[in-house]
């Protein structure tokens, strides 16, 4: 199975407080919206979004047909296969993407730590 691109989805208080911060840890704006409170930020391989006032908790992210640079790759693992793979094996799901659909879909579900992860298809 194949998670595509990976990135903690941080839930912050104060965007531009977060962006100075992550700024100094070497981390550079590379997409999002200042206007509507959300940047995509990247150091290397690593990405962080920062979200002010959009969800309470951290998430951690991943997208399948994306490599870490936001770039669509061929083969990937599609959203509603990992969705069946997950089901099969006994995980719940908290939402789920419509089976019948193609394309973009996302699932969400919960670590045994109360850990949110997203696996967001953008494509």
């Amino acid at each position: 199975m194949q998670l595509g691109a990976f990135s903690v989805s941080l839930s912050v208080k104060d965007l531009q407080t977060s962006k100075d911060f992550y700024q100094k840890l070497g981390f550079q704006v590379f997409g999002g919206d200042e206007s509507q409170n959300w940047l995509m930020m990247k150091n290397g391989n690593h990405v962080i979004g920062l979200f002010q006032g959009m969800f309470e908790e951290n998430i951690l992210t991943f997208n399948p047909g994306w490599d870490q640079e936001g770039n669509n790759i061929e083969p990937f693992t599609d959203v509603r296969e990992i969705q069946k793979d997950l089901k099969s094996k006994g995980i719940q799901l908290e939402t789920e993407t419509d089976v019948t659909s193609t394309g973009p879909g996302y699932i969400t579900l919960v670590d045994p730590d109360g850990n949110n992860i997203l696996i967001d298809q953008h494509i």
